[in-house]
Parts: C-alpha cells; sequence; structure tokens
C-alpha cells in the first residue's frame, strides 16, 4: 500500500471527512433498515473538483416547486469541505471507501490520484488505465488524408464578400495585414482569402465595441455566426476534442467516397472562427472530403467527438445566407464497429469483418461466447466485454493488434494469473458492476499498472469515530 503525502492539507483529516460518512451511512442504513444492525456498512463514493457521486436520496420537491439547493443544504455543506481540502492539496479528484462498525469506529480509504489513471464516471472505481504514457486512441491519432484534389467552390469571391461586409458594417474596425499575417504566423497556416477579406471588414475584438452587447450583435447579424476576433482563431485538430479513453477506444474514424467532410475527430485544416450560439464551432475546412470544397464552412458538434457536418461551400455562401447541409457519415456501427448483445447483432462470427476495429460484447441470454471467429483480424485493436460473456478468457491472446481491452474483474483475474495480459494494449479498464467494492477492483489495477510500470493508485488510510447512529 502506498502512502498519500500531504502535509499541511487536510485531505487526510477524519475531520474532513466526517460529515460525508455520516450522511453515507444514515442513507445506507436507512435502505437497508438496519438502523439498529450489529453488523458493519460499507459506504464508497468519489469527490472532485468537476462534481461528485454519492449514493445518497434526494428529497423529493413539495408539490408544485422545484428543487432547491436547500433541499440537499447537508450534502452541499459536507461535499464542500472535501473539495475545499482537495484544492488546498492540488488534487483534482479522489475516490474512497469506508466501513463503519455499528459504534461509529470508521476506517476510511482514500483512493488515488494517479497520473496513469483516469477517474471513474460517477463511481468510486478506477476509470481507464493509461498504460503507455501519453497514448490517445487510434481514432484520435488519425490525420485527415491529405491526397483529395480538392479546390475553393466556384462561389468563393474575396472581393465580393468584403464589399457585402462593408455595406453591412460600414463602421467597423478591420484587422491590420500586420494582424493578420501575425494570426497566420501562430497558427501555422495561411489564412484563406476569403477569412482574410473577412477580417479586413471587422477584426472582432471586443475593445472596438466598447463592451457594446448591441454593436456585437450587429457584427454577428452581419456575418450570421458569433465571430472570434482575429486572435482567438485556431485549429481544430484532435487535441480539441478531448474524451475519455474508454469511450474514445469505442469510436472509429472513416470517410466515404462521397463525403464533403472528412471523417475525422478534427484537422489541422480546421480553422475555428465562430460560434453558433449553442456551443457548437464554425471553421473554415482545408482538408475537405473527396467531394468537398477547400474552404467550405463546416459545423463542429460540441456533442459531438468525431466529424463535421457541412455548412456552406464557401465563406461567401454563408455569409449571404446560401447554405448546403450535407450529411454526416457515422462509423459508431459496422462493419468497423460491433455490438453483439441481445438487441442487436446476435453473435461474434456474425460481427467478424475484415474491417472491424471495435467489437463490443454486451450481455445476452445464449451461452459465453468464442473469440476465434475475430482472432487475426487485422484492424481490430478494442474489446469490451461484458462479465460472463467470454467462454474462454485466454483466447484473447490471439487479438495481437489490441490497444484497448475491458473486461469484469473476474476476466481480468484469470489473464493475470495466466500471465497472458496482451503487451500489446496502451489503456485498459476494469469494468465494476452496481456495489462491488472497489478496494479488489484497485488491487486488479494496480497488477495491471505494473505490468507497464506505471504509477499505483495510491491508498491511504485514515480512521475516526463517528459515533454512534442517530
Amino acid at each position: 500500500m502506498t502512502s498519500l503525502e500531504l502535509p499541511g492539507h487536510s485531505v487526510a483529516d477524519f475531520a474532513t471527512w466526517q460529515p460525508v460518512l455520516r450522511l453515507l451511512r444514515a442513507a445506507k442504513a436507512g435502505r437497508a433498515g438496519k438502523a439498529g444492525s450489529a453488523e458493519p456498512v460499507r459506504v464508497a463514493g468519489r469527490i472532485g473538483q468537476d462534481g461528485w457521486s454519492l449514493a445518497l436520496p434526494r428529497p423529493a420537491p413539495r408539490p408544485g416547486r422545484a428543487s432547491q439547493t436547500e433541499d440537499m443544504q447537508d450534502e452541499l455543506d459536507a461535499v464542500e469541505r472535501v473539495r475545499t481540502a482537495l484544492a488546498e492539496a492540488g488534487v483534482e479528484d479522489v475516490s474512497f471507501s469506508a466501513t463503519i462498525d455499528p459504534a461509529g469506529a470508521a476506517v476510511l480509504r482514500l483512493l488515488g490520484p494517479s497520473p496513469a489513471v483516469e477517474p471513474g464516471m460517477g463511481t468510486a472505481h478506477p476509470g481507464a488505465l493509461i498504460l503507455v504514457e501519453g497514448s490517445l486512441p487510434e481514432p484520435w491519432r488519425r490525420l485527415p488524408d491529405p491526397t483529395y484534389a480538392a479546390g475553393p467552390a466556384s462561389s468563393a469571391d474575396p472581393e465580393s464578400l468584403e464589399r457585402t461586409l462593408r455595406e453591412r458594417l460600414p463602421d467597423a474596425i478591420g484587422a491590420t495585414e500586420e494582424e493578420i499575417a501575425a494570426a497566420e504566423a501562430r497558427l501555422g497556416v495561411r489564412l484563406p482569402e476569403e477569412l482574410k477579406a473577412l477580417y479586413r471588414v471587422t477584426r472582432a475584438r471586443w475593445e472596438d465595441w466598447d463592451d457594446d452587447y448591441e454593436e456585437a450583435d450587429s457584427v454577428f447579424a452581419a456575418v450570421r455566426c458569433e465571430l472570434s476576433s482575429v486572435d482567438d482563431l485556431y485549429l481544430a485538430d484532435a487535441s480539441t476534442r478531448h474524451c475519455r479513453w474508454e469511450q474514445a477506444a469505442m469510436k472509429a474514424v472513416g470517410t466515404r467516397p462521397d463525403a464533403a467532410v472528412q471523417g475525422v475527430v478534427g484537422s489541422p485544416g480546421w480553422i475555428v472562427f465562430a460560434d453558433n450560439g449553442g456551443g457548437d464551432r464554425l471553421a473554415v475546412d482545408l482538408t475537405p472530403g473527396p467531394r468537398g470544397h477547400t474552404g467550405q464552412i463546416i459545423l463542429i458538434g460540441h456533442e459531438e467527438r468525431v466529424g463535421a457536418g457541412l455548412l456552406a461551400d464557401s465563406l461567401t455562401d454563408w455569409v449571404l445566407g446560401r447554405e448546403r447541409r450535407g450529411p454526416r457519415y457515422r462509423c459508431d456501427e459496422p462493419p468497423l464497429v460491433a455490438y453483439v448483445n441481445r438487441a442487436r447483432i446476435q453473435s461474434v462470427r456474425e460481427a467478424a469483418h475484415p474491417d472491424l476495429e471495435v467489437l463490443s460484447i454486451g450481455a445476452w441470454d445464449g451461452a459465453p461466447s468464442s473469440l476465434a471467429p475475430v482472432a487475426g483480424l487485422p484492424r481490430l485493436r478494442t474489446l469490451s466485454a461484458y462479465a460472463g460473456t467470454l467462454a474462454d478468457p485466454l483466447e484473447i491472446a490471439a487479438l495481437t493488434g489490441l490497444e484497448y481491452l475491458e473486461l469484469g474483474p473476474q476476466d481480468w483475474r484469470v489473464l493475470l494469473d495466466a500471465g497472458a495480459v496482451p503487451r500489446s494494449l496502451s489503456a485498459a479498464s476494469i469494468t465494476a458492476y452496481g456495489d462491488q467494492d472497489p478496494l479488489p477492483v484497485v488491487a486488479i489495477a494496480n497488477e495491471i499498472l505494473a505490468l507497464w510500470d506505471r504509477p499505483q493508485i495510491i491508498q491511504t488510510v485514515v480512521e475516526g469515530d463517528l459515533g454512534p447512529l442517530g
């Protein structure tokens, strides 16, 4: 066990956690009807700067009234006490498990952090284990294809665009050639002529509008979007679309022959210049798909992690209201991604295909599956299997190209005991279900991390007394 060293901080003080533990103990006793039970109770959860996950009931609001902050004030106060301590210690997130005996004696185990482990999603269990430092799932490594022989659309007309915008914005302050050149130098990309024409009319700096929202709105109306300043242009490459490993590994990317926009996570040729007011980004696309145009306008959705949608063939078309919406190509389906379960594909054999990249085996009513039909598939890189769905977990050894593996604790135990954990992995996850004790899961995670000599999930034991349950 590794200790969490936080001298001078209160994260490891029992008093910091006392209110949270009292609430959890009371909630668990109430659900089980064991207010006077002689058995110890186990509670667990996660608290971080971005949120928390605690098995606490939320009181129903009175009829005719929405939920109010005061309805859960005890929980908010207890959590804030921990979050303040985390902030003082410079810790983003911590999971915990505690055992509390009937008299109130408690043993609290703080789990984490580890730079090699992502926080769990809404549970005390660890998230993805990053086995290779700095590694990214394959879709996040994929660059756009540079071979498509695309050119600007015939509608692209920088002179007409600039003339139209000057008519709409006669008093706007435009960017100088030096400011445009500075933006190009910062981005490492030459701006297309239409984008230069736009910023020659307005550089879209808030100080130019004296922080006047009405004046800003007039500019946004003229260009039909919430325009970013010339200083805030950036490239929407894959790094701008953060995604957790266990989610990103389940994605696939690809571009159809008839696509206007390449089906990638991001591109060094996507120049973001505006927002649509709802969090989606507008970009000029310099790396279009086979049926696209250089300089076309695309929409990068804030709720999506892959691809973009076509808005217009050119910036001129966009400003003049000549939109051309294009369909998105979905790659999270066969043959690239296959979900085998009772509601979708019915067998691993049916999912097997030379192009298969991601295989997810979920709950179903049949016998456990053999992985023999997908052994040797050249592109298979992700396997996720629900507990009890594999006939023989050791068949995983035949999947020599795996970079991500997600299994339940029992299947991981089989691989670890046999020394058969695939060494091709860049990341892995242990899927725990329900109220499963996180401590055995953390122990397995540390065994896996040790195979790659990665930092362990540290544990800190804190003891204290909550007193009898009132």
